[in-house]
């Protein structure tokens, strides 16, 4: 897939001149465009004349050797220059990935290696013991490329203020939670392995183990799918809550950070820890 923000950022300016102070909402998604009209391209942090053209007075000199001469297309790009140098930090090269890892449910190689993590992380930051990890996959908002990694890739993976949380609840509760997942869509999930058959749930194991209704485990999660976000109540019947305060995106850019200093190229697969099984054929 083409990586291109340029749409998304006039859009972003364009609304920003227009609405002022107003607050609004953004959905976060990455368009392919074919430039064809002005042959600019996504920049780097040192490319920016080449990629993108350059503007003197209200001409716009483009990349594919076209002039506009004011109008639209000359106004846009000229916020769009401008905005480049304050965008430079997010144009950064961070890591290497070994393939494109696409974003679907009930599983995927990009969820599986982000929930993974969360839990790794809740049990460094709190001395938990985390035995179970759940985030939401409207969360991750885009998908790994293959290649070259920029810091901007994991801002835009990672763009809400959530927070990493510990959450302490009894088997029970987390069947519960399972249970609703199975009837109507699973999230991502670590530690479990689950089996759904025409939306019930009909085995759950953690750590190799049936889930024992009267045992307490720890939860690695975010603070939005605590009271509501994604229908999910995951702090209801919480024997303990632990926020971080550590937003998703400060954990995980110096976590891709950390392949590249190792000399690692980021990878992960699927395990087979969701299986859904439909037979009714709705």
């Amino acid at each position: 897939m083409t990586r291109s923000i340029i749409a998304f950022l006039s859009a972003v300016l364009v609304s920003s001149v227009s609405l002022g102070a107003q607050d609004f909402n953004i959905t976060w998604s990455l368009k392919s465009t074919d430039a064809s009209r002005t042959g600019v391209k996504a920049s780097n942090a040192t490319n920016v004349k080449e990629t993108m053209g350059e503007v003197k007075g209200k001409t716009f000199y483009a990349p594919n050797g076209k002039i506009f001469k004011g109008g639209r297309t000359a106004k846009a790009a000229k916020h769009m220059i401008e905005a480049q140098p304050a965008m430079a930090s997010s144009k950064t090269l961070v890591a290497h990935s070994a393939k494109e890892m696409v974003r679907h449910s009930p599983e995927c190689e990009l969820s599986n290696w982000i929930v993974d993590h969360f839990m790794v992380a809740v049990h460094e930051m709190t001395g938990k013991q985390v035995d179970l990890g759940i985030t939401n996959f409207g969360g991750i908002r885009v998908d790994m490329p293959k290649g070259d990694v920029f810091e901007d890739d994991i801002k835009s993976m990672f763009p809400f203020k959530n927070t990493l949380c510990y959450v302490a609840l009894k088997g029970s509760t987390v069947r519960h939670i399972l249970e609703q997942m199975a009837a109507t869509s699973f999230q991502a999930r670590g530690g479990v392995r689950v089996v759904a058959k025409d939306g019930k749930l009909v085995e759950a194991t953690i750590g190799g183990k049936p889930i024992d209704d009267e045992k307490v485990y720890g939860l690695a999660s975010i603070n939005f799918l605590l009271d509501g976000g994604d229908r999910l109540h995951l702090g209801d019947g919480a024997l303990e809550i632990i926020d971080t305060g550590k937003y998703v995106i400060d954990v995980m850019l110096p976590y891709v950070k950390s392949y590249e200093a190792q000399g690692k190229l980021i990878d992960y697969e699927m395990d087979g820890r969701v299986t859904v099984i439909r037979t009714d054929k709705q």
